[in-house]
């Protein structure tokens, strides 16, 4: 129950750190870009629309139901890396996914 708390908590955090760097979308993308087979829907989503649209709804959606994913996770490199030529200061931003991704790596 700890865990779920504290992976809840992170999962609101970096809501709120994409929504205060201006990267969280007003609007939904298409069904046909939120339907992609690509990994992380390279080829239709840009990696904080894939976070916001996919990633996280389905992280609430497993907590709700008392689950979580199947693998350990690793998505602070991917964030490092969309975010290394830009001028944002998303520091918080990838320490937040960082300790997410321990979380959900530590029970594996």
């Amino acid at each position: 129950m700890a865990d779920q708390i504290a992976i809840a908590s992170r999962l609101m955090d970096i809501e709120a750190e994409l929504r205060q760097l201006g990267q969280w979308a007003s609007e939904t993308p298409t069904p046909e870009a939120l339907a992609s087979t690509e990994p992380f829907c390279v080829d239709t989503l840009s990696f904080t629309q894939w976070l916001q649209f996919i990633f996280l709804p389905r992280m609430y959606a497993l907590l709700e139901q008392n689950r979580l994913p199947p693998g350990p996770c690793s998505i602070a490199p991917l964030a490092e890396e969309y975010f290394k030529n830009g001028n944002l200061d998303t520091d918080r931003l990838i320490r937040h996914i960082a300790e997410l991704d321990r979380l959900l790596t530590r029970g594996k």
